[in-house]
């Protein structure tokens, strides 16, 4: 075989073991590169680079902006990514959805595009914009929804500054929020929700048939969500005589069953278990009552279901 011929076998080869992974570049970039360290995976961001460095070799990242990131999976560019659910539907990209991830820039809950106008508009449903004007930067989305409510509205693209528009240039806007307030804080009221949108990891689909390539982008779905679900978790460990036993595993919530172990000191059992974060600061107090001692919380990095 010709040196010519050998080269390309080997890197025809290199690039089969290869998945080129996109994250989305901007509010998102720096929530998604943290819950990634989560999962295992330490990614290193140049200013001057869109490709960013990661610890494996056999991940090459790709930081490009959310709204592309699901047409250059369909295209074949990118093997898998993360992007929101919106622009998947606003593209309108055949891709395989791998798995939700509810993490985002403010809160753990869905953004949402609304439908908003100013506070003293008379609107106050989506069927008083009949021949109205509406700005946004979804406009395949807004136009889906005005189809689905029956009504007929022209729909502008929106560069930027679209709450400002509401007041002077336009009848109403569909913009994104995750609280709200930016739109309170532009005398805006939201009318309806257009859409709830959540971070999805999407795979090209013919990535996806491809058996190494597919275990490869599960292999991070599983890991991501195990770092997620960590988040609103904590480890519990103490330790109680056998005969407050009972009484105490009555107040334990647990993924499961709790783990219980004898002691070196006759009569006692150490207890060990996962429960929700939001909990512990009630539960604690109890558990000290039923009469639990050396009672430890501890951070988890990842709980796998």
């Amino acid at each position: 075989m010709s040196k010519a011929k050998q080269t390309t076998t080997k890197t025809a080869a290199a690039a089969a073991n290869i998945v080129r992974f996109g994250l989305p570049k901007g509010s998102l970039q720096e929530a998604t590169i943290e819950k990634m360290a989560k999962a295992g995976w330490n990614i290193s961001v140049s200013s001057r680079s869109y490709m960013p460095y990661v610890d494996d070799p056999e991940l090459e990242i790709r930081l490009i902006r959310a709204q592309e990131i699901s047409r250059y999976v369909e295209l074949g560019f990118l093997d898998c990514g993360i992007t929101g659910r919106d622009w998947v539907q606003e593209n309108g990209s055949n891709v395989h959805e791998v798995g939700e991830f509810l993490f985002s820039k403010a809160t753990r809950q869905p953004a949402r595009w609304v439908l908003a106008v100013p506070e003293g508009s008379p609107v106050r449903s989506p069927k008083d914009l009949e021949g109205k004007r509406i700005a946004t930067e979804v406009v395949r989305l807004t136009r889906n929804y005005l189809r689905k409510q029956g009504v007929s509205a022209r729909v502008e693209f929106s560069w930027g500054a679209t709450e400002m528009k509401a007041h002077e240039l336009v009848d109403a806007i569909v913009e994104l929020t995750e609280t709200g307030s930016s739109l309170r804080a532009h005398k805006l009221r939201i009318v309806d929700t257009v859409l709830e949108s959540t971070p999805r990891l999407i795979a090209n689909q013919a990535a996806w048939l491809d058996p190494w390539k597919r275990r490869k982008i599960e292999t991070m779905a599983l890991l991501l969500q195990g770092a997620l679900e960590a988040e609103t978790q904590v480890g519990l460990k103490m330790n109680i005589a056998e005969p407050n036993l009972k009484s105490l595993l009555e107040q334990l919530p647990a993924l499961r069953r709790p783990t219980i172990s004898h002691l070196s000191q006759h009569g006692w059992v150490a207890v060990e278990t996962v429960i929700g974060e939001h909990v512990v600061r009630e539960l604690i107090p109890q558990l000290k009552a039923a009469g639990a001692e050396g009672i430890i919380e501890y951070p988890l990095n990842k709980v796998v279901y």
